[in-house]
Parts: C-alpha cells; structure tokens; sequence
C-alpha cells in the first residue's frame, strides 16, 4: 500500500511536470511564431528615391511629390523611372479619389 501511494505521488508530480513543460512550450511557440511577421523595415531616404524614380518625368516636380506621398506611406519606392511594381505592392495599390493610380 505505501509503495502505491509513493508511485501515485510522483506519477502525479511527473504529469504536472510535463503538463507545465506543454503549457511553456506552446507559449514559446506562439511568441516566436508571431516574431516574424512583425519585420520593421528601415526607414529609406524617399527624398533619394523618388529623384532616382523621377528623373525622367516630364513634370518632375509632380511625380516627385506623388512619390513623396507613396514612399512615406509605403517605405518603398520600386526601382527604376517606370514599372517594376511587384516590389513594392504597397506602392502600386495607392490610388487617388478617382481610383487612378496614385504613384508614380
């Protein structure tokens, strides 16, 4: 009979062990599983990038405040005068009350 008991004893002192362990784990998991979404890119120089973009606009004060807006916004600017949207999703889906697109 006492030999049953110390055995109930640790056994349950063992599964709240283990069940504590779970309980830190999945708590664990869920922090570090949150982490990588949370990635602050830093900060460009839009001032810098929106001049690169606008260099060959023919109305470059325009574009460049446009872009201005986009970058703060946004933090990107795509590469290039043109185009090349897909890097910078943000960028291209800015659009103005009209439902143009806004950047440049």
């Amino acid at each position: 009979m006492a030999i049953s008991k110390a055995l109930i004893a640790s056994l349950l002192v063992i599964s709240s062990l283990l069940v504590l362990h779970f309980v830190e784990a999945d708590h664990h998991m869920v922090s570090t599983s949150a982490a990588p979404n949370y990635n602050p890119s830093p900060n460009i120089d839009c001032g810098d990038a929106c001049t690169a973009r606008c260099r060959e606009s023919s109305r470059p004060r325009l574009c460049k405040r446009a872009c201005g807006s986009c970058c703060g916004q946004c933090n990107c600017v795509p590469p290039g005068t043109a185009g090349n949207y897909e890097a910078c999703p943000c960028y291209a889906s800015l659009t103005t009350h009209g439902g143009r697109p806004k950047c440049p």
